[in-house]
């Protein structure tokens, strides 16, 4: 047990170190304010305030962590070692900064709450981003501040006993049309037709013709091969199915047809499932609760997971309505047009809601690579920026996790290259 003296014990602070002591190195701690409780302490302890007590283990603090709401921070981005770090402190810190205010910073996505400018889909942008302006959002830097964390702490404390952390890979697969031709209804199918005929699309009204025929399977019913992979790797997966009603923004599946409620029983065999939300529901409690309920019912057991399909994270008031309705597990941290890491970690947390200065039961799971990113990459250029940041998980034993479509495996797009890419993440030979 680490025993931590602080002047004053706030709800940031508890959750902060809960994370990074506990969560990621595997230390029991204890907080206290009493300076006579820390004194007379035989066992490991550490301060964490303006200055040292005595000889004793100590982080400088900065005031980010003693302060409540927020508001525009001066950053300054240095060098630390192999990495970058900031909220610099003095020399008589342990450690060159406040590893604390700087994990707090970024995993709580404070920059989020500030006012800034959106991009076309309402979304904070990746170019907005502390990460992306100082070069550091393909690095895990929370993973490896907490690692180098670990190292000096050795180094204090020989006889400390830290976990074992474990490298793991995780694909999600979106599931927003589970088809492309069939299941659709007579109106749909009838204007799909026509306009294959009318843009000349031949190779697709066929494609149509065959899969009404049942000739041939629907390009977007790809859960066969997927399912094969899975089985035969021991793949850890979750798919995200869709069960919007039909809108202009939200044209999946009739949740009810029974080809679409039969795919989703036979993946959940072998897979996780989740929720992948709607336009609506993203912003709507109520049509939330209703989707919720829905893919419970075709499954038959409480749902855990879910995923935005807008990637639009307002944040806090989206993830404290998922933990209103006990979802324990979201896994939309990230850009959906860029590869790295938006929280600055990959490793799983707690969010806090920095309105509120309560720590959330929502888990909060990052991804780094989404299948979208695909559009602005190269084939090669893709694989190896996907390697470097492989080897970087890896590493700190932290877990890649990524996104994919159910349509990147079919025909009609390039499915050859995302199994190479499923497959390379997954270190598939």
């Amino acid at each position: 047990m680490l025993l931590v003296y602080t002047q004053k014990v706030t709800p940031r602070i508890i959750y902060i170190f809960k994370h990074i002591c506990t969560n990621m190195l595997g230390i029991q701690i204890k907080f206290t304010s009493k300076i006579e409780e820390f004194v007379a302490h035989d066992g490991f302890k550490m301060s964490y305030g303006k200055q040292a007590l005595g000889n004793e283990f100590f982080i400088q603090n900065t005031d980010i962590l003693l302060e409540h709401g927020f508001g525009e921070l001066d950053i300054k981005v240095q060098p630390w070692g192999s990495t970058v770090c900031f909220f610099p402190v003095s020399e008589n810190s342990d450690l060159p900064f406040d590893i604390f205010a700087a994990s707090f910073y970024l995993l709580t996505r404070y920059e989020e709450y500030l006012p800034h400018v959106k991009d076309e889909a309402g979304r904070f942008p990746v170019s907005e981003s502390l990460a992306y302006k100082e070069s550091f959002l393909k690095t895990p830097v929370v993973d490896i501040w907490a690692q180098k964390f670990k190292q000096v702490l050795k180094q204090k404390f020989p006889e400390m006993e830290f976990k074992n952390v474990q490298f793991q890979v995780e694909s999600i697969f979106a599931v927003s049309h589970g088809f492309v031709f069939n299941n659709k209804g007579i109106i749909r199918s009838v204007v799909g037709w026509g306009n294959d005929l009318i843009k000349l699309h031949f190779h697709r009204f066929f494609d149509r013709v065959k899969s009404w025929m049942k000739i041939k399977k629907d390009p977007f019913d790809v859960f066969d091969d997927l399912v094969f992979l899975i089985k035969n790797h021991s793949l850890s997966t979750i798919f995200m199915f869709k069960v919007s009603d039909f809108t202009l923004y939200d044209r999946n599946i009739n949740y009810n047809r029974i080809p679409y409620r039969a795919n989703i029983k036979y993946v959940s065999d072998y897979a996780k499932i989740g929720l992948l939300l709607g336009h609506y529901s993203s912003q709507t409690l109520k049509i939330l609760k209703k989707e919720k309920f829905r893919l419970e019912d075709i499954i038959h057991y409480p749902l855990a997971n879910v995923l935005n399909a807008s990637y639009d994270l307002g944040i806090p008031e989206h993830f404290n309505t998922l933990a209103e309705l006990e979802f324990e597990n979201d896994y939309s941290m990230g850009y959906p047009d860029d590869l790295g890491f938006r929280a600055g970690t990959c490793s799983s947390y707690l969010f806090y809601d920095i309105n509120l200065e309560i720590t959330s039961p929502l888990h909060i799971h990052p991804y780094i690579f989404n299948s979208n990113v695909g559009r602005k990459y190269a084939s090669e250029e893709l694989k190896k920026e996907i390697a470097k940041i492989h080897e970087r998980v890896k590493s700190v034993g932290g877990t890649f996790r990524a996104i994919f479509k159910n349509e990147d495996f079919s025909e009609y797009y390039n499915k050859n290259r995302y199994y190479s890419l499923l497959k390379q993440i997954h270190e598939i030979e």
